[in-house]
C-alpha cells in the first residue's frame, strides 16, 4: 500500500482518520509528535501551523508516497495557500473530514483544497466510514489486502470509545 502523510491543523480529524483506516475503535488521542503507523505517517496539527515546525513536513514527506491534505467541513478558514501542492515532490490529495458534521460546509473545504491544487479530494466520515473504502482504493497496489473485504465492510459505523465533540 502506499504510504501517505496527512498534513492539517489541530482537530481536523488526522489522528481519527488514521484509526479508521486501520479499522480500530475510534479513542480521541492528541498527537504529539509524528507516527509513523504501517502506511499513515500521522502528523500533529503545530507542524502545519506553525512555520518553524513546518519544514520539518517537508523532511517527512520524503518518507511518504502520498501527502494528504485534510480540511475539516467546520473549519473557518483554510490553512493553505493556492497552488500549495505544487510545492511538493509527492502527488498531493485532498481529504474533506468530518462530513457527517450538521454545521459543516462540505462544498467550501471541498473548494479550498481544490485551490491548494490537491487531486483528487476525497470526503470522509471516520465514525460513520463513508469514504474511507475511496481512500483505501487509492492507496491500494497490486497484492495488497485491504482490512475490509468489500466496501460495504469498509463503510460500517465505527465503534467510538470517546470524542471530544459529542456525549454518547
Amino acid at each position: 500500500m502506499k504510504k501517505i502523510m496527512f498534513v492539517g491543523r489541530s482537530e481536523c480529524g488526522k489522528t481519527t482518520l488514521t484509526q479508521a483506516l486501520r479499522g480500530g475503535t475510534i479513542a480521541y488521542h492528541k498527537t504529539q509528535y509524528v507516527n509513523h503507523h504501517s502506511v499513515v505517517i500521522d502528523t500533529p496539527g503545530e507542524y502545519a501551523q506553525t512555520a518553524n515546525l513546518g519544514r520539518a513536513l517537508a523532511l517527512y514527506s520524503y518518507e511518504a508516497d502520498v501527502v494528504g491534505l485534510l480540511l475539516s467541513t467546520i473549519e473557518p478558514y483554510s490553512l493553505y495557500p493556492p497552488c500549495v501542492a505544487a510545492c511538493a515532490n509527492r502527488p498531493v490529495i485532498g481529504i474533506v473530514t468530518q462530513i457527517d458534521q450538521e454545521n459543516g460546509d462540505i462544498e467550501r473545504a471541498h473548494h479550498w483544497l481544490e485551490m491548494a491544487g490537491a487531486n483528487p479530494i476525497f470526503h470522509v466520515s471516520s465514525y460513520t466510514g463513508e469514504g474511507i473504502w475511496q481512500i483505501l482504493s487509492y492507496l491500494k497496489e497490486p497484492g495488497d489486502v485491504l482490512p475490509w473485504e468489500t466496501e460495504e465492510e469498509a463503510n460500517q459505523r465505527r465503534v467510538v470509545l470517546s470524542d471530544k465533540n459529542r456525549e454518547f
